[in-house]
């Protein structure tokens, strides 16, 4: 099981930002290689955003566990 940013990325694009203030560049660094960071960043960034967790985040099921 992975998890995937994309949409945190796309959610940035749409409202023309760069970064999000009070996220580490290490944070941003994790995401960027969809590893997985602290559910405390995706709470901050959320907030930052206003959205919800499923709005920045998903999660990929391989591809044995996909019906």
């Amino acid at each position: 099981m992975a998890i995937s940013y994309k949409k945190l990325w796309k959610l940035l694009i749409d409202r023309d930002m760069k970064k999000i203030s009070g996220i580490s560049q290490s944070s941003v660094t994790k995401m960027g290689k969809n590893e997985n960071v602290n559910t405390e960043v995706l709470v901050r960034i959320c907030l930052a955003l206003n959205c919800d967790i499923g709005d920045i985040a998903e999660i990929i099921l391989p591809e044995s566990q996909q019906a």
